[in-house]
């Protein structure tokens, strides 16, 4: 038998990281068991880049921005190891007095419900100049030429018209573009938008990406962009972490993992991608369920999907493989 010993990947620091995530573990205790939502997941993002989260529904990545901002959502969440570097500080050493300047002011994140993330009966005005009279000490004049700055910056046409309209006035794509002011409006260093484009329709969700993108190259900001949608890593960003089941499985270039993605999982995501211009007469799918969460088998989670499975994936998780560039693969296949 093979001798297997676990490797836990640990990226190194760099000068130019604005987030490093090493080792993050969150669980989520339940009367029958704990749920690894996160399980040991590590990855980096640097100045000035738009870095992609992608996978199936319930892979861990709402959770993982979560863990980042420590906003559990339930009691029985809690992050049980690891370490959380927000621009040379570890926040799971932070106070939460100390988290609550940090959330807004240096880190901020982008909801993926704009009408759940906006508060009805307060008007758009109050809400974009909220994290403004919390972080920052300005006059009202200055608060409100901010406001009407970042509502400019996200295409609100007419801000001046609309400081006193309820979110309800809104269109959806509109919304969301208040949301995204929200986050903008203290100029963080870091913002995690959790599938932000989801609910919107193809033409604005493509306005959408193009704003973000040139919003981030004008102001150097850091992005984490969770999506399971392969077509906007494509667009957005320059570097993505393939999830599976609370775990990182490949990470690298998003022109590397596109072109040539080495996970089985990895793969099979860009199999399943619909492609213009082919005969083809039924969508590729995955076969099989994600495993539970619950009871985790020992080895690779990808075990009983993966079409070039062999023995040694049932037995430990695989270790890490550096694809030859700056990015990785947990496969045994790729190991050798």
């Amino acid at each position: 038998m093979t001798e297997i010993t676990e490797v836990v990947e640990t990226p190194e620091a760099r000068n130019d990281d604005v987030l490093r995530v090493v080792d993050l573990q969150t669980h989520i205790r339940l009367r029958n068991g704990i749920v690894k939502a996160v399980d040991g997941v590590s990855f980096t993002v640097r100045r000035g880049e738009i870095v992609g989260l992608v996978g199936e529904s319930g892979s861990g990545k709402t959770m993982t921005c979560l863990s980042i901002m420590r906003l559990l959502p339930v009691a029985s969440a809690k992050i049980v190891g690891g370490e959380i570097w927000l621009s040379g500080r570890d926040l799971l050493q932070q106070s939460e007095g100390a988290m609550r300047r940090i959330r807004g002011l240096e880190a901020a994140m982008i909801m993926q419900d704009a009408l759940a993330a906006l508060n009805p009966v307060l008007t758009v005005g109050d809400q974009v100049a909220e994290p403004l009279r919390h972080h920052l000490n300005l006059s009202k004049p200055s608060i409100r030429e901010r406001v009407l700055e970042v509502l400019r910056a996200v295409r609100i046409p007419r801000p001046e018209e609309r400081l006193a309209k309820y979110p309800h006035q809104f269109s959806g794509g509109m919304r969301q573009r208040i949301v995204a002011a929200m986050g903008l409006g203290p100029s963080p260093s870091l913002m995690l938008a959790d599938e932000p484009t989801t609910a919107l329709d193809v033409t604005i969700q493509a306005q959408f990406l193009t704003l973000i993108r040139e919003l981030q190259e004008q102001t150097q900001m850091s992005v984490l962009w969770v999506t399971h949608d392969l077509g906007v890593v494509a667009q957005t960003c320059d570097r993505v972490n393939v999830m599976y089941a609370g775990k990182i499985v490949e990470s690298g270039t998003v022109r590397r993992v596109l072109k040539q993605p080495i996970h089985p999982y990895t793969a099979a995501l860009m199999e399943s991608v619909p492609i213009i211009g082919t005969d083809r007469k039924r969508l590729y799918q995955i076969a099989g369920q994600p495993p539970d969460l619950l009871n985790l088998p020992p080895g690779c989670p990808f075990y009983d999907r993966c079409p070039i499975r062999m023995d040694v994936c049932r037995e430990a998780f695989p270790p890490r493989t550096s694809d030859g560039d700056d990015g990785f693969v947990h496969c045994w296949a790729a190991a050798g």
